[in-house]
């Protein structure tokens, strides 16, 4: 389960044309395990109906009717109270001018006046509304009380103009919502550094040596280690796939490029994740201009690629602060024989063995099927998973090994 799930949250929705995307985020939410209550102004009415979102989110939406209705003057205090967060998306000018000064003359407002959630705001309006002073000196007074502020975005405006107004793509907030809702989590002022993706090591300006991995087991560790509250900083080697929203990502090439982000990264952090497939050898020598095919194959001279793990392992609590090192053990034979020595070898205080010659575990597909071995000798094989869901179970045992309490 994410951090969304069975959460409440408070939707409110005012007058911009990026409306539509309010409707998307709202389903994502739904889709996710969250209840939604949605308010939209008089003015988000013109460019979309209750309707809508009543049908995405299973709820009824409020309006400025509501609020004069037999049930006005709790209907407000109601939605406040019920809220784990409280997100306005798009937010207009207007709307941000009342906010900052306290004003409550619709439903939307004087719910925010009565939220004690905290509040996510996704601003839209055009350019010159959004670099006007007074925008930005209310914008500074929302963030100055811990307003959270997503965008907005640079692109093409309504107006026909391009610069920055545009709000915030769904997907963003989304991720957003979800580290909002992350704070306070098991692992709360702890640092974590996961490494994914497989390294390139290069023969020429043109040609490398690579492998298979895709960094989805990496990027889903990077997430549910978010997701419990903890500051994470995502090592990646070349992937195309989103960083997760609030990691801070490192875009790497080589091992040798991936050692040096390791050891600047964990100079202040509590656990690594060595989750990325890092090259065993690369080319001893690189040339400078690309290998010609006419003249003859190439004799190539392979060395030993930096050991990562080793070196960081070796240094554990004596050149670096790090109290638990995860390893990860791609085989393909000997698969638990394999990684228990790597477990030892390493000083690891945790290995994730995974067969990669199952069809339905390993490089490039959705699914893995592990198993955890611990310096301690316990050893746990794990049912066919996603790899979301062995990333919530790796980082659960780092949790352990942290000695963290449950909240």
């Amino acid at each position: 389960m994410t951090p969304l799930h069975s959460k409440r949250i408070l939707l409110g929705v005012t007058g911009s044309i990026a409306c539509y995307k309010a409707a998307d985020l709202a389903s994502k939410l739904r889709q996710a395990g969250a209840e939604v209550d949605v308010i939209l102004t008089e003015a988000a009415q013109k460019f979309i109906m209750p309707l809508t979102f009543q049908s995405v989110t299973g709820r009824r939406a409020y309006t400025d009717t509501d609020l004069w209705g037999d049930a006005g003057h709790v209907l407000h205090v109601g939605l406040a109270e019920a809220a784990d967060l409280m997100v306005i998306a798009p937010l207009t000018a207007n709307t941000l001018a009342k906010l900052a000064y306290g004003l409550a003359d619709t439903l939307l407002t004087v719910t925010a006046l009565a939220n004690r959630a905290p509040l996510l705001i996704a601003p839209a309006m055009d350019g010159g509304m959004w670099e006007h002073p007074a925008t930005r000196g209310n914008l500074e007074t929302l963030k100055g009380r811990g307003v959270r502020v997503v965008g907005p975005a640079s692109g093409r405006l309504a107006s026909g103009l391009a610069g920055a107004g545009r709000m915030a793509e769904p997907a963003e907030l989304f991720g957003a919502i979800r580290l909002a809702l992350s704070a306070g989590g098991q692992l709360a002022g702890v640092k974590v550094v996961v490494t994914a993706g497989g390294t390139q090591e290069p023969i020429d300006p043109v040609r490398v040596i690579t492998n298979h991995s895709s960094g989805k087991q990496g990027f889903a560790l990077a997430q549910a280690a978010l997701d419990l509250g903890a500051g994470v900083t995502l090592i990646a080697a070349p992937v195309a796939l989103p960083t997760p929203y609030g990691a801070t990502r490192v875009d790497v090439g080589s091992a040798g490029e991936m050692l040096e982000a390791v050891n600047a990264a964990i100079a202040n952090a509590d656990a690594l994740v060595m989750a990325a497939a890092v090259a065993d050898f690369r080319a001893a020598q690189v040339s400078g201009e690309k290998i010609k095919k006419g003249d003859g194959i190439p004799q190539i001279t392979l060395e030993a690629a930096p050991d990562i793990l080793g070196a960081v392992g070796s240094g554990k609590g004596v050149r670096n602060p790090l109290k638990v090192i995860v390893g990860f053990a791609a085989e393909s034979q000997n698969l638990i024989e394999n990684a228990a020595v790597k477990l030892k070898r390493k000083n690891l205080d945790l290995i994730v063995a995974n067969d990669i010659s199952a069809a339905d575990g390993g490089f490039g597909v959705e699914t893995n099927r592990v198993t955890l071995l611990f310096a301690d000798g316990r050893r746990e094989a794990l049912d066919l998973m996603g790899k979301d869901q062995v990333g919530v179970r790796v980082m659960g045992e780092v949790v352990g090994l942290l000695g963290k309490e449950a909240n």
